[in-house]
């Protein structure tokens, strides 16, 4: 094996060495509870208010006490979605959200419906964008919060969360966006987008992992989930855990200062990637996800007549790491909800590319995977039971199914040859 390169970002990052230099003395020196009064407990305190700081100039939030510290960002989901569910019943119990969320809310929302509360389930359209219309005619009068991400974790899709946001707040429901996949990426503002809750977590953005943080607006209501001692003000009791904030706080101010050159960089990188493989001459491979509305770092594409295991298998073997989607659903046999979603027959989804980039990602690593790629396509569809021509066993034969695909796919060649 030649070279190794790392291309599931959207997975987890590798924790860059500043944040780790910044984590270690509060391993092993200043190792205080920050709620103990001597100075190790004021030491570790002052570090936990500094990284608060930090990760609030972040997405620009204003006040100390709108920043909650999580375990990662299910858990933030998790206290956005039960804690705003239960702490306006007052109001009503309906909440909106969409078919394409990262389990940690779609799987919350299907607990609320269990218990009581009723939710709307957006549709998206063929890149994955949720309507407009939709969202404002499924708002009512007893409708407590509307919970949309901010990016797809699959597909890269970004929501117009502006739009979202303005009209959450006309309407007077509560608006919470996961954006984990977005923090650091790109440019948030909570204040300007309307944002009453939002959950980020460290390792998507090169921090450690097991902690994330949870935007709380000030004056939102919300019913914590778990009880104890009553650090974060009562919303997450439990000694908190001051490396990995330590980590976190590092982690988004190193974001927030090389975003403006970094952004553009991965976009660079991301677009060079999609045009590589597109252009490369396969027959049937297409771009997921929308063209232009996207993650920086977010390249997810579909190959005809393979299986998107294989191609992972093999893509190791050359020392090529990617996913086929979610890390968090990757030993599930049945297609990405996701793909299905955007329209896709189960047969294309199966065989599915994530390739997520990320600060240490080269110009060299790129054009290495678009070497690369291409043969090993050949050759799982040369080992294939089915070809060009022959539809999977099990594919929907549904003709409209087909012409959508192929609006699809024009628009995705016509990208290849921008």
């Amino acid at each position: 094996m030649e070279k190794r390169v790392y291309l599931d970002h959207g997975a987890t990052t590798m924790v860059d060495p500043l944040v780790v230099e910044e984590m270690l003395p509060f391993f092993t020196q200043r190792y205080g509870n920050p709620s103990s009064l001597h100075e190790f407990g004021t030491e570790a305190k002052n570090a936990l208010d500094k990284a608060r700081e930090r990760v609030m100039r972040l997405i620009n939030a204003g006040l100390e006490k709108e920043l909650v510290f999580t375990s990662g960002g299910t858990e933030a989901d998790n206290i956005a979605i039960q804690g705003a569910a239960f702490g306006n019943m007052s109001k009503g119990k309906h909440i909106i959200t969409s078919v394409i969320e990262h389990p940690a809310v779609k799987n919350t929302c299907k607990h609320l419906e269990k218990n009581g509360f009723e939710v709307t389930w957006l549709p998206v359209d063929q890149h994955g964008l949720i309507d407009m219309y939709e969202l404002a005619e499924a708002i009512r009068e007893d409708t407590t919060l509307i919970s949309l991400m901010f990016a797809n974790n699959e597909i890269g899709t970004v929501q117009d969360i502006f739009a979202i946001g303005a009209l959450a707040r006309e309407r007077g429901v509560l608006f919470h966006t996961d954006a984990v996949q977005a923090v650091g990426k790109v440019e948030i503002d909570v204040n300007k987008l309307n944002i009453d809750l939002l959950s980020l977590s460290a390792h998507k953005m090169h921090g450690p992992k097991g902690i994330g943080a949870l935007y709380v607006r000030k004056d939102t209501k919300l019913k914590p989930i778990i009880f104890g001692g009553g650090h974060e003000w009562g919303l997450r009791s439990s000694t908190e855990n001051v490396p990995g904030i330590v980590g976190l706080g590092k982690a988004a101010d190193l974001c927030r200062m090389e975003m403006p050159e970094e952004t553009p960089r991965l976009v660079g990188l991301r677009d060079r990637l999609i045009r590589g493989v597109l252009g490369s001459g396969m027959d049937e491979v297409y771009l997921n996800g929308h063209p232009e509305k996207r993650l920086p770092n977010n390249a997810h594409f579909r190959f005809s007549y393979i299986e998107g295991e294989g191609l992972l298998l093999l893509l190791d073997a050359k020392g090529i790491a990617a996913s086929t989607g979610s890390a968090c659903s990757s030993t599930s046999l049945e297609p990405s909800a996701v793909l299905t979603a955007i329209g896709l027959r189960h047969d294309l989804a199966h065989g599915s590319l994530r390739c997520t980039l990320g600060r240490f990602t080269t110009q060299d690593e790129i054009d290495h995977v678009i070497k690369e790629l291409p043969p090993i396509v050949q050759k799982l569809r040369d080992m294939s039971p089915v070809g060009k021509g022959r539809e999977w066993f099990g594919a929907d034969d549904d003709e409209n199914d087909h012409d959508h695909h192929h609006e699809l796919d024009d628009e995705d060649n016509n990208l290849a040859r921008e």
